[in-house]
């Protein structure tokens, strides 16, 4: 099988990942839940992944950073445990359910929402993020990367707006974790969310929030911490405060070893090798007949995804045909970002998403390309 389907998650991990799992279910014992060999193994290892974490991030204290399951639910808890009914927020067309049903369920008991339009490459204008701005606006919450089209959004420049007007910034990397270069303190984000799936090569049910010193977000699960026991509410001190119950030590202790991959050959570099292949792979079918190509992959920044259509080829239709004759993966259809999809006008047909990693070779990609030039001639 090809995969290009690294957006959804990555399949193809670093050997050493798979080698700590492994170790990691027969040697690791309940983190902070002890103080025997097991449990001190295990605690050690999750301390050591947030610091590799701040590394990554550029984040000043480790301990400002929780466990999660995945983006999801850090998304969930960032938004429920910040906003409150009188506040104003600023997000984009460009997201995944995993920010906008929060946002939804937030309307409901009063929270006011805005959404900034994407224009016919998928892209916002900043002017219109910083016009929308109200006297109770609270936070700007966003996307790095669209997981549909692949457009990155310029965290600097929000940043700088959110500073300059006082309000939160809060970012979904589920798409650009280790993949395009975060600086929470270049880009002045006050909770960063991401998944430990996708991007950071590490195994599903992993992923974190990292959560600025100024912040103190509501716990959304409360329960076993392992310290305080005593106290009838969660602690305050982070990371206990949102990591109630035990943690998936053992997929952390793929995290880790993901990580450390990562930092040693570099995001940038792990950049450009996929910012490669993905532009091979555009220039390679912008041309071909029937063939539509959604978003901005021209731009200076881009995540590795190419999302298009063929004719009126229905999307899922397409992903069949590729799994069944030519063995290729991809994903098709609305992709959880029913905003974008408006705003593209895909809402029916959906899309082919192409999503590449480092390790998609050059004859799979060549494999793609004539893939989609025989899709696109047999399309009446």
């Amino acid at each position: 099988m090809i995969y290009f389907d690294n957006a959804a998650t990555s399949l193809h991990k670093p050997e050493t990942v798979i080698k700590a799992v492994t170790e990691a279910m027969t040697s690791l014992g309940n983190a902070s839940r002890g103080a025997h060999s097991a449990a001190l193994g295990s605690n050690r290892m999750v301390y050591e992944t947030r610091e590799l974490l701040a590394e990554l991030f550029h984040i000043d204290d480790p301990s400002r950073i929780a466990f999660t399951m995945n983006a999801t639910e850090s998304l969930n808890i960032a938004i429920a445990g910040i906003f409150r009914p009188e506040d104003h927020v600023i997000t984009t067309v460009l997201e995944h359910n995993s920010v906008l049903r929060p946002l939804y369920r937030m309307e409901e008991s009063g929270t006011e929402v805005s959404f900034l339009q994407a224009d016919k490459k998928g892209n916002i204008s900043y002017e219109e993020l910083e016009n929308a701005i109200r006297p109770n606006t609270r936070a700007v919450i966003c996307t790095h990367a669209s997981n549909l089209t692949g457009n990155v959004l310029d965290l600097e420049k929000i940043g700088e707006i959110c500073e300059k007007h006082r309000l939160l910034f809060l970012v979904d990397a589920s798409q650009t974790a280790g993949i395009i270069p975060i600086d929470v303190r270049k880009m002045k984000i006050s909770v960063l969310c991401f998944t430990g799936h996708k991007g950071l090569l590490g195994p599903q049910g992993t992923g974190g929030i990292y959560v600025a010193p100024e912040i103190n977000i509501r716990p959304l699960i409360v329960g076993g911490s392992g310290v305080q026991s005593y106290l009838k509410t969660q602690p305050d001190e982070m990371p206990a405060r949102l990591e109630a119950g035990t943690l998936n030590a053992h997929g952390i202790a793929g995290l880790h070893a993901a990580l450390s991959y990562i930092i040693e050959k570099g995001v940038e570099q792990i950049y450009q090798e996929e910012h490669e292949k993905t532009d091979y792979f555009y220039r390679m079918i912008r041309n071909i007949p029937d063939i539509h190509i959604y978003g901005d992959p021209e731009a200076e920044l881009h995540a590795p995804i190419i999302a298009l259509n063929i004719g009126d080829y229905d999307s899922a239709q397409v992903a069949d045909e590729l799994m069944e004759a030519y063995g290729i993966a991809i994903r098709a259809g609305a992709h959880c970002a029913p905003l974008m999809h408006q705003a593209l006008g895909t809402q029916k047909q959906g899309a082919v998403r192409f999503s590449f990693s480092q390790f998609n070779t050059r004859e799979e990609l060549d494999a793609g390309i004539q893939a989609l030039r025989e899709l696109a001639d047999e399309n009446p």
